[in-house]
Formats: C-alpha cells, sequence, structure tokens
C-alpha cells in the first residue's frame, strides 16, 4: 500500500539520520478566515520515486502525500474537501481555511539525493469588519476667520469604530496620508478613533489593517456632514438674497434719476393729456306780455227757510 511505502521509506531514512540542514527553522504565515493559502515545498518537479509527505499538529497527523506520482488524502474531518496538493511541486493549498486550521505543518520530501522538510506556522485570523464612520453632532462648530478674505468654514467630528478585534490597527487617511492611528494586542477588542475635519472633500476614509490585510471604508462627506454645513448655506442663501434686493433697489434709483432728468432737459416739450370740457351758454327767451283775464264763476243758490 501507498501508505506502507511512504512510512517504511520515511522510517528507512530516520533511522540512517539522513536529513537537510536548518531543521529549526519554521515559517510564519498569517492568513484570514475565508481565504486559501498555499504551503510551498521549493520542489521544481517530483520524480517518480519521490516521496511528498504533509503532517499537521503536534501528533504530526498525516493530511497528504504523493508517493510514486499519486495523490492520497488522509481522512480528517477537520480538512474535509480543503486540500489540494500540486502534482508537479507537492505544494498545499488549503481553500476556504478556518481558525481550527492554525497550528504546525510539518513537510517531509523524500528523493534519492536526500531528504529535507521544512515547517510552517499557520495562524488564521478572523475576518476583518468594514470600520464604521458616524458623525457627533453635538460637536459640529462653526470657525470663522477674523480675515474678510477668508468666508466661515464648517467644521464635523467623526468617529471610525469597529468591534470584536484582536491585533489590529485603526487609522484615518486623506488620500495616502495617514492622519492618527491606533494598535491594540488584547483579543476581542473594540476601538474608535475620532477625527474633526472641514466639510470640503471625500478624501477622507478610515481603515482597519492586520499586518496582511485590511479592510477601508471611505466618507461620503455629503451624508455626514451636511448638517454641519447647513449654517454655512443658509448664510450665503441670505447673502444672495440681499444682494439681488440691493441691485433691485439700485436699478430702480437710477431710473427715477433718469427720468426726472429727461423732464428737466431744454426745448423738450412735455406733452400732457388735459380732458376737454365742452360748456353750454343758456339761450333766454323773453315772453310776449298777453292780458289774461280770469273770470270768477259764482253760482248762487236758494236757501229755503
Amino acid at each position: 500500500m501507498i501508505c506502507d511505502a511512504s512510512f517504511f521509506c520515511l522510517c528507512s531514512l530516520l533511522s540512517n539520520g539522513v536529513f537537510g540542514a536548518g531543521t529549526d527553522e519554521v515559517k510564519s504565515v498569517s492568513v484570514t478566515e475565508g481565504d486559501s493559502v498555499s504551503l510551498n515545498t521549493d520542489v521544481n518537479e517530483i520524480q517518480s520515486k519521490d516521496l511528498i509527505l504533509w503532517m499537521f499538529g503536534p501528533q504530526e497527523t498525516r493530511i497528504a502525500e504523493i508517493y510514486n506520482q499519486m495523490i492520497k488524502y488522509f481522512n480528517s474531518e477537520r480538512f474535509r474537501d480543503r486540500l489540494q496538493m500540486d502534482n508537479q511541486t507537492g505544494s498545499l493549498t488549503i481553500r476556504n481555511i478556518r481558525s481550527e486550521h492554525t497550528g504546525l505543518y510539518k513537510l517531509t520530501v523524500i528523493r534519492s539525493k536526500g531528504t529535507s522538510y521544512k515547517r510552517f506556522n499557520v495562524t488564521v485570523y478572523a475576518r476583518l469588519p468594514f470600520p464604521v464612520i458616524t458623525r457627533n453632532s453635538s460637536n459640529c462648530s462653526s470657525s470663522s476667520s477674523s480675515s474678510s478674505s477668508r468666508s466661515s468654514e464648517s467644521k464635523c467630528s467623526l468617529v471610525c469604530s469597529v468591534l470584536n478585534v484582536s491585533d489590529v490597527t485603526l487609522s484615518w487617511y486623506k488620500g495616502i496620508s495617514v492622519l492618527s492611528s491606533i494598535s491594540v494586542c488584547d483579543l476581542s477588542i473594540s476601538l474608535s478613533l475620532p477625527l474633526e475635519i472641514q466639510c470640503l472633500d471625500d478624501s477622507y476614509s478610515c481603515v482597519v489593517s492586520y499586518s496582511f490585510a485590511n479592510q477601508t471604508t471611505h466618507l461620503n462627506i455629503t451624508d455626514l456632514c451636511h448638517t454641519c454645513a447647513a449654517p454655512v448655506q443658509h448664510s450665503s442663501f441670505m447673502m444672495v438674497i440681499a444682494v439681488t434686493l440691493a441691485l433691485l433697489a439700485a436699478i430702480a434709483v437710477v431710473g427715477g434719476w433718469r427720468c426726472h432728468r429727461r423732464c428737466k432737459q431744454p426745448g423738450k416739450k412735455v406733452t400732457s393729456h388735459e380732458e376737454e370740457v365742452h360748456y353750454t351758454v343758456p339761450t333766454f327767451c323773453k315772453l310776449q306780455s298777453t292780458d289774461i283775464i280770469a273770470a270768477d264763476h259764482t253760482v248762487y243758490s236758494t236757501v229755503v227757510t
């Protein structure tokens, strides 16, 4: 069987004391949960009689090997469907790695010209969360310069935070320049880092990072700083209204002055509209004198006594 043959070769070489130099060297490898990591053998090409053996943990449990150019994975619930060996170099890839895969990996390469081995100390870190940027509205303030050439500028007090992280650095950036940062080595700690900025652009970002990976959240200044910028916008709006009213008043004054000046210029005939009134002359007629004699008609009646 393959496993019997591989161990027979391994035991024979161990008993003869055939090992390469640098046995105390351990290569440290850091990886994030869910990612893949490759452990390289530095073998250019495997020959037909070469044995490549991978072991894991303090018990040196066999997890994979190549012998006679045949690949074999050993049953293990810990690494089920996660291991892949390169049939040309014997390098081992662990896919979708988890925290339970943290530990020491040992490689033994047995060839006709000798035996060598390597060790890898693999540390699996929790996946980094995206940092959260919030605004402290109580710290919003406005600052104005005494120089009349500078307008008032609005400031925002921001806070970047991450929860339940270990061995990370939390930093504020403007472009590629670091503005401030804080680092911790504690386990499962929550971090927050404040920053006060002028509400000018979107070049700010907050980054939480390991030495080998990071997560970045970019500042959307429109969403977070519009409340702080409101007084400046209101002042600008009032200024526009004041300037508009002043221009309208100036136009009215100039128009009235020009009209007054035009009316006072000599040689200019001013046409006025007068209402035409028609008067009626009364005619008196003289009546001719006529003699009108009014006769009294009296009727007498007999009184019977």
